[in-house]
């Protein structure tokens, strides 16, 4: 596509740019281990919205625990099927069950539409920052066997992306807040913690966003852009 000319044309930003649902697919991967585990604890009485919400609570602690990830996940699936498992505790079938999740390591990474093309524009117009959360070893591979790497100046992980986060990242590289932009697709993680700590904010809307990072969108500020696509930043950056 043609970008329009840039309304910050002529004006260096910072942009960080969250990896997981914003530059490649992620939650999607764990979606579908959810339902293969709901398809192996066939439960009795339970519906699957009922199913998920234990599964979804029990997530909600282990966060504290375990972080975020892959790993984490299979150690979630392991509670919830020790929770709701309608018979004998089999040690095969929990490995089995925690499988479920590591098998997520293995996914290819692939880049959402527009992606590497929007980045190869923007590295030229503005300074790139990769911003993540989760398990340190995964987010890393996950970024390496990207292949868009390259574009970005720094490549920050941290174990949770909160108001504490933004703030440190902008200290420790220097960055001026009037010119710095959060992009991402969790109202939770990227957008309100960004804007409260200061930075603008682009949200990207994801279908496949994980349930644990739904919030309401803080709309109140003048430094919120959304968008329906990657490829729209250029439009505006």
């Amino acid at each position: 596509m043609t970008p329009k000319t840039p309304p910050l044309s002529g004006i260096r930003q910072n942009l960080i740019i969250d990896a997981d649902d914003t530059l490649w697919e992620n939650n999607v991967y764990f979606e579908r281990a959810i339902e293969e585990f709901f398809d192996f604890l066939d439960h009795s009485t339970l519906t699957r919205k009922e199913a998920r919400a234990a599964l979804d609570e029990i997530e909600r602690g282990n966060a504290g625990i375990h972080g975020y990830g892959a790993r984490a996940f299979a150690q979630s699936l392991r509670d919830c099927y020790q929770h709701l498992a309608e018979k004998e505790l089999d040690e095969k079938e929990i490995r089995g069950v925690m499988r479920f999740g590591e098998r997520i390591l293995e996914q290819p990474i692939e880049l959402l539409p527009g992606v590497e093309a929007t980045l190869r524009v923007l590295e030229n117009r503005h300074d790139l920052i990769v911003f993540t959360k989760g398990h340190h070893e995964e987010q890393r591979l996950k970024i390496d066997r990207s292949g868009i790497d390259h574009h970005f100046r720094y490549h920050g992980i941290v174990p949770e992306k909160n108001e504490a986060a933004y703030r440190e990242l902008v200290t420790q590289l220097g960055l001026d807040p009037a010119r710095t932009w959060m992009v991402g697709n969790s109202p939770k993680s990227d957008i309100n913690p960004a804007l409260t700590a200061g930075l603008g904010a682009v949200f990207i809307p994801h279908e496949q966003t994980w349930s644990l990072e739904f919030a309401e969108v803080d709309h109140t500020g003048e430094r919120l852009i959304v968008l329906e696509r990657f490829e729209q930043l250029l439009a505006h950056f």
